[in-house]
């Protein structure tokens, strides 16, 4: 594939994928009752979620100071936090562009290089999936029974048999490529050491604990935006623990796989309440508002950020 192809179809792609999930998610309940559900909804709930999403965005760059001062650089915190909020609204456009943009804006206002500015940031995306990971191990553990007893009521014997096969597959694969020394493969393995060795790397920093603190409070701050946002609806004031964990979880997905979760994101919260019979309007309500104050804080703040980084760094453009 050429590259301008390859490069349009980067774009073009997730753009048509939420475009599809707003027609799947307004197909199963109509524009007019997400409208009726989210009227009813309780908004001093909304805006403590905002406030809590705020919150984890500006830990996240506080966070970031701690893996650039050991470089020897000494950031701004106001700049690190313009960046953060940037590089959510930039995601709206191309999925993972605004961790690059994030990079560029620290290279072009404290002269950080651009290959370290990006490798911090690919060192906290790493923390951040193990507490994600972890996150999953925990809902695994506290709902063994449930999930066990979903998918043994849903799974065939065809089924099973279908999921070994895949299972010992991918051994076969992974025992071939380990003995293989071919050099796509001796990349792929460099890059998978480079990954483990920049997890590591956190643990040997000397503001470790703080920037260990700061991750599980940003995460905190995460699942207390989406189970706050369950009281704003009368409809799931009983909704069980289960429900809002695996529904975080089908969520954070959602906005890693798409445009900010365009689409995505109220089909992935219906799809996860639905597993425990929640009603499917008040669960795409749920969704929708929880995203809409998500973007409408991501562009005002977003936004915000990217036209007053000039005018604060002024002085350094001017020389």
């Amino acid at each position: 594939m050429k590259p301008a192809h390859k490069k349009i179809l980067t774009i073009a792609l997730p753009i048509l994928i939420s475009i599809g999930l707003v027609w799947y998610s307004l197909s199963k309940v109509p524009l007019e009752q997400i409208i009726l559900e989210a009227r009813q909804a309780d908004f001093r709930w909304i805006l403590l979620s905002v406030f809590c999403l705020t919150l984890s965005h500006l830990s996240r760059a506080y966070r970031w100071l701690f893996m650039l001062e050991p470089l020897g650089y000494k950031v701004k915190f106001k700049n690190s936090a313009m960046a953060v909020f940037a590089t959510y609204l930039i995601n709206y456009g191309i999925p993972r562009s605004g961790e690059v943009a994030r990079a560029t804006i620290l290279t072009n206002y404290e002269d950080v290089p651009f290959e370290k500015g990006f490798g911090t940031i690919v060192a906290e995306r790493i923390a951040d999936m193990l507490v994600m990971l972890g996150i999953i191990g925990v809902t695994l553990i506290l709902q063994f029974e449930f999930i066990v007893e979903f998918f043994s009521e849903r799974l065939s014997f065809n089924s099973v048999i279908i999921l070994g096969v895949l299972v010992l597959i991918l051994g076969l694969l992974f025992i071939v490529l380990r003995k293989n020394s071919s050099n796509i493969i001796k990349k792929i393995k460099n890059f998978i050491k480079g990954l483990i060795e920049g997890a590591l790397s956190i643990f040997k920093m000397k503001k470790k604990w703080p920037f260990i603190f700061h991750t599980l409070f940003i995460w905190g701050m995460y699942l207390l935006m989406f189970y706050t946002t369950t009281f704003a609806f009368k409809s799931l004031e009983n909704i069980p623990i289960a429900a809002v964990l695996i529904g975080f979880i089908s969520a954070s997905f959602s906005v890693a796989a798409t445009n900010g979760g365009t689409g995505a994101y109220p089909a992935a919260v219906f799809a996860a309440f639905s597993i425990f019979g929640i009603a499917k309007d008040p669960s795409f309500a749920f969704g929708w508002l929880l995203w809409g104050s998500q973007t409408l804080m991501t562009i005002l703040l977003g936004g915000l950020s990217l036209i007053y980084l000039p005018i604060y760094n002024r002085k350094k453009t001017d020389i």
